[in-house]
Parts: C-alpha cells; structure tokens; sequence
C-alpha cells in the first residue's frame, strides 16, 4: 500500500503479512479522497477509522493533515503497526482497542468523516448496526458523512441517511451524510 497525497505522497507501507487484513485498494482509495477532497479541507476535520486494520485510511488523512484521527480496532497486531508506522512518519493517530460496534454503542467520540471497512463476510446486520449506531448516538458533526466500505454485492440503500454507493471493482463504498 502506498500514500497517495500529502506530505508522504508516494510513501510504500508494508504491513506483516500476519494481520488478518484486506486493506483499500489504491484505486480506490484515490477516488474516495478525490471525493472527500471536494468537502472538506483536510486540516481542519476529525476522523474516526473504524475496522481499520493498518491504518492505510489513516495514514492517508495524517499525510494530507488531519491532526483528530482516532483508529478502532479489535486486532492488537494491527494497533500495535499503526503505532509503529505514525511514530516513525510523525502522525499523531490515537489508537483503540475494541470491538467496534461495543465502541460505537458506548463512546461517543464525535467526527466529521467516519470511514469504517469491516472484513466483507460479517453478517449484513452488522454493517447496518455501524450506520443505526452512527446516527442513534450522533456521532457525526454537522456535513458529516459516514462511509462504509463493503464488496460490490451488499445493498446498503435501504438504510437512513444512505446517500451514494460507488463501486470499484469487487468494493464499493456507501455514503451517509449528516445533513
């Protein structure tokens, strides 16, 4: 994986092979920034990873200089690498140890871009409860957008606030927006 923009643009990240990881594909983390750039400006927003596996969408936001970034994860192999790897590029992206959907019922940390990339064979009702969470307990700020990465086949249109699904490849992202 590499760093696409910012500060470590072209940056090659190499993550043990032994995390249990499927992270975004540059192509298609090029296009959902391409998207989250027309919003917002980068510096002055505060993200919440969630699933995030080797903080590639964190390093991401950091190198084009999001200062609030938060990572949740269950995987203390992948906490720990995401530790390492903001240490050494300078980041400063907090790291947290939990299940997800336990931290999206009990904490109430509040951003303007929650991404969140759950492995694909976690049952649907689980990436639904990360949307019904999200807006239940407000987690996003105003004009904020929650994006679910998820494969091509899953139908999260259904669900309230889902505004857009745009695929690439075998992933697709859907997008809810606090509006």
């Amino acid at each position: 994986m590499r760093i696409i923009s910012g500060s470590h643009k072209g940056r090659r990240i190499n993550a043990p092979q032994k995390l249990p990881v499927r992270p975004t594909t540059d192509m298609a983390k090029e296009a959902l920034f391409n998207i989250l750039n027309n919003r917002y400006y980068f510096e002055d927003i505060s993200v919440l990873d969630l699933y995030s596996g080797t903080g590639n969408i964190s390093y991401e936001f950091a190198s084009r200089g999001t200062q609030h970034i938060t990572a949740v994860d269950s995987n203390l192999d992948c906490l720990r690498f995401i530790d390492s790897t903001s240490e050494a590029l300078g980041f400063t992206i907090e790291t947290v140890k939990n299940d997800v959907i336990t931290y999206l019922e009990k904490y109430k940390t509040k951003a303007d871009v929650i991404f969140a990339d759950p492995p694909y064979d976690m049952p649907l009702g689980d990436f639904e409860k990360i949307s019904e969470l999200t807006f239940k307990n407000e987690l996003l700020l105003e004009n904020g957008v929650l994006v679910i990465e998820h494969s091509s086949q899953m139908n999260l249109s259904h669900q309230t606030n889902f505004t857009e699904k745009r695929k690439y490849g075998g992933s697709s992202f859907s997008f809810f927006y606090n509006q």
